[in-house]
């Protein structure tokens, strides 16, 4: 998800019979009006898409979630349903992905875009459902938050106790949504695959097994400004032995990012809004232009991990000290200088890596925990399905490539896991 301006590349009825007359519809309390569903929801209506939900077995998952809004006869019911549903929506992709239960469908089992195309189906419901009862605005955004968070892992992660020495060593891993949809609605993340593929599983690495948990969060802007990420990492991080924050970024190539940048570049969202500002971020204390990664670097660029190359990312845009024009730094950022890309860019790729490394170290945590951020290869259609207009929505080749970075990214974990061993033995407050 590399996106860079300067210098380098890119969702009752009431009667007692006989004692009262029946409640018309006209004399129920008025529901705040439903809002207009989003940009992003809006695509739900291409053919690509209801493909997409078809071939996978999803198709079925918003008209259920529809009707069971229906039957909901009170905020509080709604709330439970909401929950319910949106955590059943993200084990029913993990389960496909790691090929538990019937496939539903001939579309292969790594693909991310079923459940991303499948929680905007109910979040558009969600959005402009008229409920028989009174629903506020701040109500109905709060069920919106609560279906997003379930939806996407983020109520489901399970990490072991007694983790690191004692036992499991546990990692948390986060991955994104397609986007640029709009460029070609057939898009697939291969961080949200990997995401889905890793859920709950166990790695052997050097070091002894490793649980990793993970994590989808949206590409869009508000979200992020809105404490997305911070939420939900903050009650996970002091727990874990190692994080990495992971999206798409270049092309043929993994790059371990070495620095994060506080900037926004302005690049359109999901929601086709754009941001050009300073990462806004709440919280104690300054707010630094830079931070970096814990990850291991330089065993996990030197270890064979998979077909495509890993390197160990150095290259920063910023506004030197005193100076006023933008330039890169291959190197890294200079003492004083203002942020205008990170290494992963100044998309959200560049600010997910960038809070969750500067939450990593509020919480105090820089020098025990390995943390940062991972850069998959772009993933592309097969020769000849190249052209958005007249392409399949998958293909052998988009498939193996999409199989060959979610191994790739397993690999990295469990170099990294083993790499970053010796670090965190004197590390307090484990487990």
């Amino acid at each position: 998800m590399t996106y860079i301006r300067v210098g380098i590349g890119v969702l009752g009825l009431a009667l007692t019979a006989g004692l009262v007359a029946p409640v018309t519809a006209s004399a129920l309390p008025r529901a705040n009006a439903a809002p207009a569903p989003t940009a992003e929801e809006r695509r739900l209506d291409g053919e690509v898409p209801r493909e997409i939900l078809r071939r996978s077995g999803f198709s079925d998952v918003a008209p259920a979630f529809t009707r069971g809004l229906g039957r909901a006869d009170s905020y509080r019911e709604a709330h439970r349903l909401v929950a319910r549903e949106g955590s059943a929506l993200w084990r029913r992709a993990v389960d496909r992905a790691r090929g538990r239960g019937p496939a539903r469908g001939d579309l292969s089992r790594d693909d991310d875009r079923p459940l991303y195309w499948a929680r905007l189906g109910m979040t558009r419901e969600l959005r402009t459902w008229e409920p028989g009862f009174r629903l506020t605005e701040r109500q109905r955004e709060t069920l919106l938050t609560v279906l997003e968070r379930t939806s996407r892992g983020q109520s489901d992660i399970r990490l072991p106790e007694g983790g690191g020495d004692k036992g499991l060593k546990r990692v948390l891993l986060t991955g994104f949504d397609p986007f640029t949809l709009d460029r070609d609605i057939r898009i697939s993340n291969p961080s949200g695959a990997a995401a889905l593929a890793l859920d709950g599983t166990v790695i052997r690495t050097a070091a002894g097994p490793a649980r990793v948990e993970t994590v989808v969060f949206p590409v869009r802007w508000r979200d992020f400004t809105h404490g997305a990420v911070e939420e939900a990492l903050r009650p996970h991080l002091p727990r874990v032995d190692l994080f990495t924050t992971v999206s798409q970024g270049r092309v043929g190539r993994f790059d371990v990012e070495r620095t994060n940048g506080a900037w926004r570049g302005g690049f359109p969202d999901n929601e086709n809004v754009s941001r050009t500002e300073t990462v806004p971020v709440a919280g104690p204390g300054p707010q630094p232009q830079w931070t970096t990664t814990t990850l291991p670097y330089e065993a996990i660029t030197a270890a064979d991990t998979g077909r495509f190359p890993v390197y160990d990312n150095t290259s920063v845009t910023e506004i030197p000290a005193g100076g006023t024009e933008a330039v890169v730094r291959p190197d890294g950022p200079t003492p004083g200088s203002t942020a205008r890309a990170g290494g992963g860019g100044d998309y959200l790729s560049n600010e997910i890596a960038y809070r969750a490394t500067l939450l990593r170290d509020r919480l105090g945590l820089r020098g025990t925990l390995p943390g940062g951020h991972v850069h998959t290869p772009v993933l592309r259609f097969g020769e000849g399905n190249t052209d958005p207009a007249t392409g399949t929505v998958t293909d052998p080749a988009f498939v193996r490539n999409r199989l060959d970075i979610v191994a790739q990214v397993r690999s990295i974990v469990a170099v990294a896991v083993s790499a970053s061993e010796p670090d965190r033995r004197d590390r307090p407050g484990r487990g």
